[in-house]
């Protein structure tokens, strides 16, 4: 098969964003299909192609990946008006392509949404198999946070949801959450599969050189979070459990945030403010990197706002590679996530919005190092055993084949 794929925050692991995306493709391709990975500029994101752009893209080929890159920078701190203008563009430069490659099935995945309208086009213009990845639900997720109240914006949304999720032959849900939501829309239960994140048990494999950041000591407990530094993320609650944490004089407690974001600026002037000296900011990093950090850390915080769109409806990186990398995972909202850790003990489970349990958990985890260790060797067992990436690639290779083979007969 000739397989185009429409990631717009595409990257290969030298970036610091989520590779996903790398992973599947890469599975693709070793499994004797061809992949064309189509996707803009992302801050953090590495495509591997270097050349200059010619008429706002340029074309190339990395780890045997064919990648069209449009001239399109996003970050995620760039504001809301001119992020959906991106998006936007991103969507009719797709369009343009989806009506004029030559390819047998048209892959799409979220966010953000728009991504669904290039395989809308192929299937109604050009006949063409459609399998639609969906990472989360939108407009729901928006509406929730608030960050969307235009009804008229939240019904167009809506409109193209149930467009892109009706017209896909197949659909990819990563969460038990969004493909409940998939289905809610009318999508029959055998056109949905839930694949959700994996982990990379080859980067995260206990090879990597350990590093610490200034201003931790080897004897501290190292609690990380990995990833953006944007609302959704609510690492408020990493200051507040820090403020707790000064109270109760825990100075060998050290809770680094790597990334970056549109919160990072602010969170960075309140700690100051604050003089929140065991809060540690770092630069994004890339997977190589990160596995040396997390080959050092003890605990890895999987932390998000506390809204109930998240609670089903996110399977986030960080997650899968936290338990990967053999760290115990603390979460602190409710849902499918929580209930995984509670019911494999694999870390701690607290209540949204609580720097106080958030501290108990902490003080738990640095007073008793072994139980820790036990927690982490059981995380790296559930991603060995149920979230493998080659495992779950192999199901999702078979399910873009299904939508083909589908597709064809009729």
């Amino acid at each position: 098969m000739k397989v185009l794929y429409f990631h717009q925050h595409f990257t290969t692991p030298a970036g610091s964003a989520g590779t996903r995306s790398y992973a599947m493709a890469r599975a693709l391709v070793a499994d004797g299909h061809s992949v064309t990975m189509v996707c803009g500029r992302y801050a953090g994101g590495v495509t591997g192609l270097t050349m200059p752009f010619q008429g706002g893209r340029r074309r190339g080929c990395t780890d045997g990946i064919n990648v069209i890159e449009f001239d399109l920078a996003y970050s995620n701190s760039d504001g809301f008006a001119k992020r959906a203008l991106l998006f936007l563009k991103f969507a009719m430069s797709s369009v343009r392509l989806a009506l004029t490659e030559s390819y047998d099935v048209l892959f799409a995945t979220t966010t953000p949404l728009t991504t669904g309208i290039p395989g809308i086009c192929a299937r109604w213009l050009r006949g063409k198999p459609f399998v639609f990845e969906v990472r989360d639900l939108w407009p729901e997720l928006p509406r929730q946070m608030g960050v969307i109240r235009n009804p008229v914006v939240l019904a167009m949304m809506g409109g193209l949801e149930w467009c892109s999720y009706r017209s896909a032959h197949r659909l990819v849900g990563l969460s038990p959450g969004i493909v409940e939501g998939i289905a809610r829309l009318g999508v029959p239960a055998e056109r949905i599969a839930m694949i959700p994140n994996g982990c990379d048990l080859n980067i995260f494999s206990g090879n990597a050189t350990p590093w610490r950041p200034a201003g931790v000591a080897p004897s501290d407990l190292m609690a990380i979070f990995t990833g953006t530094h944007g609302r959704a993320n609510g690492l408020d609650a990493v200051l507040d459990v820090a403020c707790e944490l000064k109270r109760r004089a825990r100075s060998d407690i050290k809770l680094v945030l790597i990334g970056s974001g549109g919160c990072k600026a602010r969170l960075q002037a309140r700690a100051e403010r604050e003089g929140l000296d065991n809060v540690i900011f770092h630069a994004p990093v890339g997977k190589e990197r990160l596995a040396g950090l997390m080959e050092a850390a003890d605990v890895g915080m999987q932390l998000l706002a506390n809204v109930p769109a998240f609670y089903y409806g996110t399977s986030p990186n960080k997650f899968f590679d936290y338990i990967a990398a053999g760290l115990p995972v603390l979460n602190n909202y409710p849902g499918w996530l929580a209930e995984l850790i509670v019911e494999r003990a694999c870390g701690y489970a607290i209540p949204p919005e609580n720097p106080v349990a958030f501290a108990d958990a902490l003080e738990a985890a640095a007073d008793d190092r072994v139980q820790l260790r036990e927690m982490g060797t059981r995380g790296r067992a559930l991603a060995e055993r149920e979230f493998s990436r080659s495992e779950l690639a192999a199901k999702f290779i078979g399910w873009i084949e299904t939508a083909f083979h589908s597709a064809s007969k009729n």
